[in-house]
């Protein structure tokens, strides 16, 4: 009996466990055949548009665009460069007399016409020492590009300290870089290419992992040591005077947008990269960044104590953020076409830094001259009185500026320096520096302006093949303006040759 009413137990099993697999697989049919139904309900609903989605079978109204900005058609450019074609010395020559008997020019003139090989196509008093103005930073930008590495960066960075008591210290040090912008970092813009705001909340981040929400804020802004401003633009302190503070300010470890003072009558351009003007300058870039920087702590969460104070880093610690500047070879380019007196001023102080020749203004000039006279750059009469010719007392002649164009030509150790030229018709200083529209894209210079000077320096693609090099100086024209554009027509009738 018990045997029996085992056996039949187990058969009441094995019917059960067959029948389970078959109402699973019942149950999963249904499910399935029920999803399948609602997408398509879905799909059908979707493209009669019953309900939202991507799917329609309504017409899509296209978008429309403006039509593109007109573009200026500029004169070919050979492929390959010739540097041998000869130049036409009697055009030349006339190019340089009608400059020279242009009225109101006056007679403290200097100019040189080099075909691509260095060879004098027409000169006139071009051992002359002049006032050069902004085509100083020429010289300032060859030197620093042919010995610093262009493709370095500045980076700002942050250190934190903590001491026994617990109390707790970060310490933001500048390396540089004076274009910091208040915001997040902009991969897309020289100006703003690292931003505080995003060196914040990295520093926040940091801090959260540490669990620590107040803090102490100390600044370290002495990289460039306690001389910033050249002695021909010091005023009271080391601070540039009341006349050039539109012009320059203190070179400095930290800046946001160079300390530019924008307001409701000079409003920031929507291009950080774009020059709006002149706006007045800060002439205390690093402190202020460092009281910027307290209150992007604070609109995250860190309660800063007191004021931010001036001190230095920590030495072989590693910092908890930082954040990179564009490259040396980008913020180059943007001093030359902005002609950047205090970025100039900058690029001679990191030169004199990597030639040991003082970490003062008087070393960056001395760094300049003596890398110029290694490479073989003449520098007879060469006065440098600053890095970026804004300083009164600087004198050079034509020669020395248009042996750093020759260079430029062919581009070696200094590509930086000619490649951040402004470009007649396109970009910089000069981008309305001419009087003929086929020339432009052609003439790659810099320009000069002072109350008695204007200059330029440059090389040029000549139009029929081959290239030259060039360089003008005006010291007290008797007519600025018609100066200014005796040189627009000079350097435009260059490319002809």
């Amino acid at each position: 009996m018990v045997s029996t009413a085992a056996s039949r137990r187990r058969r009441r099993e094995d019917q059960q466990n067959v029948r389970q697999p078959r109402g699973r697989s019942l149950t999963v049919a249904l499910s399935s055949l029920v999803t399948i139904a609602l997408f398509v309900c879905y799909c059908v609903g979707d493209i009669t548009d019953m309900i939202p989605g991507p799917l329609t079978l309504s017409p899509v109204n296209e978008p429309t665009f403006a039509g593109p900005v007109t573009a200026k058609t500029g004169g070919s450019i050979v492929g390959d460069v010739d540097l041998t074609r000869a130049i036409d010395t009697s055009a030349a020559s006339s190019l340089v007399d009608e400059l020279l008997a242009t009225e109101g020019i006056g007679i403290d003139v200097s100019v040189v016409i080099e075909d691509g090989q260095g060879k004098v196509a027409a000169e006139h008093k071009a051992d002359a020492t002049r006032e050069p103005a902004s085509t100083m930073k020429t010289l300032t930008a060859f030197a620093a590009a042919s010995t610093l590495n262009m493709a370095s960066t500045l980076d700002t960075q942050v250190f934190l300290t903590q001491t026994d008591d617990g109390a707790n210290t970060l310490t933001i040090k500048g390396n540089g870089d004076m274009l910091l912008s208040a915001g997040q970092s902009d991969p897309n813009h020289v100006n703003g290419r690292a931003g505080l705001a995003t060196l914040a909340q990295a520093t926040v981040a940091a801090l959260a992992q540490r669990g620590i929400t107040t803090v102490s804020l100390a600044y370290d802004d002495t990289l460039f040591g306690d001389t910033r401003v050249p002695s021909g633009l010091r005023g009271n302190g080391d601070v540039v005077m009341d006349d050039y503070t539109m012009y320059a300010t203190p070179v400095s470890s930290m800046a946001v947008d160079e300390g530019r003072q924008y307001s409701d009558d000079m409003p920031a351009p929507s291009d950080p990269d774009d020059s709006a003007g002149y706006p007045e300058l800060s002439q205390t870039t690093a402190s202020d960044t460092a009281d910027m920087f307290a209150s992007l702590l604070a609109d995250n969460g860190i309660a800063v104590n007191g004021q931010a104070t001036a001190g230095e880093a920590p030495d072989q610690a590693t910092p908890v953020a930082s954040v990179s500047s564009a490259t040396l070879a980008e913020i180059m380019a943007y001093t030359l076409r902005h002609s950047d007196n205090t970025l100039a001023e900058e690029f001679g102080r990191l030169l004199a830094l990597h030639q040991d020749t003082g970490n003062n203004p008087e070393g960056a000039t001395t760094a300049v001259k003596s890398v110029l006279d290694s490479l073989g750059i003449p520098t007879d009469g060469l006065i440098m009185a600053d890095c970026s010719g804004l300083s009164p007392g600087s004198l050079l002649s034509v020669r020395t500026l248009v042996a750093v164009q020759q260079r430029n030509l062919t581009a070696g150790s200094g590509t930086a320096a000619a490649e951040g030229l402004s470009i007649a018709g396109l970009i910089g200083t000069a981008q309305n520096r001419y009087t003929d529209e086929s020339v432009a894209g052609l003439l790659r210079v810099k320009t000069g302006s002072l109350g008695t000077v204007t200059s330029m320096a440059g090389n040029v693609s000549r139009t029929d093949g081959g290239v030259l090099a060039f360089a003008v100086i005006v010291n007290n024209p008797d007519d600025m303006a018609a100066a200014r554009t005796a040189i627009d027509s000079f350097i435009t009738k260059l490319a002809g040759l």
